[in-house]
């Protein structure tokens, strides 16, 4: 299968070859690690996407798979699953009783308000959106901060150049993959994720496959 039929932008050999030109220590690990196999979320709509990542923050995936079973269920006769006018209407009482928190019935009704409002594009129109457009448009949203925007923006859309700062699993895996003896701040992480622009999201992957290998075959030889 050629990689653009994955529903990337971008073509992720070609992302392979510049990250491991522009860094060579990152080379090391794309080496180990071998090839780029991100698999992309299929979102049926960017309400849908956006309501699923609100019921799993914070959970593990078993326990809010069941728990978004659960709000599915509610809509038995629904062709394309729930919509924002279902939503709405559903009194709070029942989203509770699926299993979501008060802070999370919130963040759903929030979310369906705006999308049934217009207030947020559809997932066509977030295909035509800049990274940092697109990601202030989604903070608005009750529930939705800029890790959230961010892992949607990667994992939903393809993006190729995201590097979310804020994410702790990053930070610990740049610290083992460079033998650094603390995590380093954002600011430091922005800063060397530099060499690896256009294809951030590729560099931020490979980091995270670091934490599932053993120390000793991931540290690179140079930082």
């Amino acid at each position: 299968m050629a990689p653009m039929a994955k529903g990337f932008g971008f073509d992720p050999r070609k992302a392979v070859r510049h990250l491991r030109a522009a860094d060579p220590a990152l080379g090391e690990i794309i080496a180990r690690v071998g090839p780029f196999a991100l698999e992309l979320k299929h979102s049926r709509s960017l309400f849908r996407a956006l309501a699923e990542a609100i019921v799993y923050q914070q959970l593990s995936n078993k326990a809010a798979a069941t728990i978004y079973g659960r709000v599915e269920a509610l809509y038995p006769r629904t062709r394309d699953g729930f919509m924002p006018r279902h939503i709405l209407t559903t009194p709070d009482e029942q989203l509770r009783g699926c299993g979501l928190s008060r802070a999370k019935v919130l963040a759903v009704q929030d979310l369906a308000r705006r999308v049934h409002a217009g207030e947020l594009p559809t997932l066509e129109e977030a295909h035509a959106l800049e990274d940092a457009a697109l990601v202030e448009r989604l903070v608005q949203v009750r529930g939705i901060g800029r890790w959230s925007a961010e892992m949607f923006l990667m994992f939903r859309l393809g993006r190729p150049d995201v590097l979310p700062l804020d994410d702790y699993s990053l930070r610990k895996a740049y610290a083992k993959a460079f033998n650094k003896r603390s995590l380093p701040s954002p600011r430091a992480l922005e800063r060397h994720g530099e060499k690896w622009r256009p294809y951030r999201t590729v560099a931020s992957w490979y980091l995270w496959r670091v934490l599932e290998q053993p120390a000793a075959t991931v540290m690179p030889r140079r930082a």
